[in-house]
């Protein structure tokens, strides 16, 4: 049996990374799956890496079917509330309940100073890290407490929501305004047994984060940092001896919150960081 048997669990940013390995993970323990993804690149907004597919998101989901539970699929933009409530409320009418909520999607940052941002990269950087998760969760609420049987809610964050990283300021103030509202909806929802957390990942060896953006901002002394010269540097952030976590290792975290495991946990930032913020 597993702990999550029976329930249904709704996954933002489920193409690939870390949202394809919650889905996976959650499936692995008995949830069927709600899963969305914007599935295609905004070009506008310059980032070093390309965004999850309508083919991966299929990939996810064949990946849980798979472990022989259902999976709904839908390429909807977290920005997009109505969108995204039009995904959520069809899929429960499929499945009939929903119990898990996996607010994940976000998208990396650019190395620019705070005071050179431009306001549409504030924006857009707000508009999908803060914004679209609040969004995520203003579509499940109503259905987790009309459900009457409480619920849980994992807020992805970052360690850029528990300190401040030079480079990433509008990353760094969305990831931290994931925090507030968490601790927002765990006193709200409470009274309805609705947990909700953060979960707070240190490097993760996603497409994500593996790109020549990203290797510039944590290696700003090379002209042309590799996977290599990143990994030396990120090694030397843990307390830990490992550079990076895996998505899975992010994912055991979230089904924990989200099963009856962690009960009586709620409003709560758990960093997954190999023991940076005791470095």
């Amino acid at each position: 049996m597993g702990r999550l048997d029976g329930k249904v669990a709704f996954v933002t940013g489920a193409a690939r990374g870390q949202g394809r390995s919650h889905a996976i993970e959650l499936a692995r323990e008995g949830a069927d799956i709600i899963a969305v993804d914007i599935a295609h690149d905004l070009p506008e907004l310059g980032l070093g890496y390309r965004l999850g597919s309508a083919a991966e998101l299929a990939e996810t989901a064949a990946e849980v079917e798979k472990l022989d539970r259902r999976v709904v699929t839908s390429e909807v933009d977290v920005r997009d509330g109505a969108a995204l409530k039009s995904a959520l409320d069809a899929g429960v009418a499929e499945f009939g309940r929903l119990d898990v909520v996996a607010a994940n999607a976000g998208i990396a940052a650019n190395s620019v100073p705070a005071h050179e941002i431009t306001d549409d990269a504030w924006e857009q950087m707000l508009g999908i890290n803060l914004t679209g998760v609040w969004k995520t969760c203003k579509a499940a609420v109503p259905h987790l407490i009309e459900g009457g049987r409480g619920g849980s809610m994992i807020l992805t964050s970052s360690m850029a929501g528990l300190r401040g990283y030079q480079g990433i300021g509008a990353y760094t103030a969305a990831k931290h305004g994931v925090v507030g509202l968490m601790r927002v909806l765990a006193a709200e929802l409470a009274p309805h047994s609705i947990r909700v957390n953060s979960v707070h990942p240190t490097q993760v060896d996603t497409a994500m984060l593996m790109n020549d953006a990203t290797y510039k901002i944590f290696r700003p002394d090379l002209e042309n940092p590799t996977r290599d010269d990143f990994e030396v540097a990120s090694a030397s952030m843990h307390a830990l001896p490992v550079a990076w976590a895996e998505p899975v290792d992010i994912s055991r975290a979230l089904v924990f919150l989200a099963s009856e495991d962690a009960r009586l946990i709620t409003g709560v930032p758990l960093p997954i960081d190999a023991g940076l913020l005791v470095k």
